[in-house]
């Protein structure tokens, strides 16, 4: 199994935009047509997409399917997508308009049983999203922190057959900073799952760093500003990170 970078397309209102540590009061707009973006980083070898809807993700409404049905449609790699996951009928949705993988995150603390049972059934077409503010778990568009940490939750969800996480320091979501490593380290070992690092990757370098540690389980990141702003190409970033195997 190779290292993977996931591009990162949230979408908000049909557009394209990222926030600055989760704040939905600091949006940047980087395209109009994400179905062009989705295409573009197909082009660019992309070997999966990360699609967030950041409308549902606050409000639980699908606000954006059109859109992700439209994605998924274009472009001939898997997506993944997160934003709003919480129901049964919400899966099914995902499935039938083609969606490969659903990240479920707020549903971890809401409605456990329901992620016990999604996993249950789909197994590793479910990946649970950790979302972290100084240790503890956020949820619902990060506009909540939990009491449980992070690491508690995926050693639970683990436990439940989760095989796949994903996993955000909000301090570092959108700001270039260069994404938490130590944490993503502390999370794979915890859970003994395979985790992908989200947040604050600014360069090809910051990449490289976070494929070191695939024999600890970290699996892959996502990116998301630093490919809008240029500082990442992603066809650079393919090559430089996704050559390098795995070992057992």
């Amino acid at each position: 199994m190779s290292f993977v970078v996931y591009p990162a397309i949230d979408l908000r209102g049909g557009r394209c935009v990222r926030l600055y540590q989760g704040d939905y009061d600091a949006e940047t707009v980087y395209a109009q047509d994400p179905v062009a973006v989705a295409r573009q980083f197909a082009r660019e070898g992309a070997r999966w997409l990360h699609v967030v809807d950041l409308d549902a993700a606050r409000s639980g409404e699908a606000v954006n399917e059109d859109v992700i049905r439209s994605i998924v449609a274009a472009v001939d790699i898997p997506v993944q997508v997160g934003g709003g996951v919480r129901t049964r009928e919400r899966l099914e949705r995902l499935w039938s308009i083609g969606v490969q993988r659903a990240v479920i995150g707020s549903a971890a603390i809401d409605d456990p049983e329901f992620v016990r049972t999604a996993l249950a059934d789909y197994g590793d077409r479910i990946a649970l999203g950790v979302d972290a503010r100084e240790g503890r778990v956020a949820t619902h568009g990060w506009l909540k922190t939990a009491e449980v940490s992070a690491e508690e939750l995926a050693v639970e969800m683990a436990r439940h057959g989760a095989e796949t996480f994903i996993f955000t320091d909000i301090s570092r979501d959108g700001t270039l900073q260069g994404p938490n490593v130590e944490a993503v380290r502390s999370l794979a070992r915890a859970c003994g799952k395979q985790v992908i690092a989200s947040g604050g990757v600014r360069d090809v370098s910051d990449l490289a760093e976070l494929a070191r540690y695939q024999q600890e389980g970290v699996a892959g990141a996502i990116v998301g500003r630093a490919l809008y702003t240029g500082d990442i190409r992603l066809s650079e970033a393919v090559r430089a990170v996704e050559g390098e195997e795995a070992t057992p």
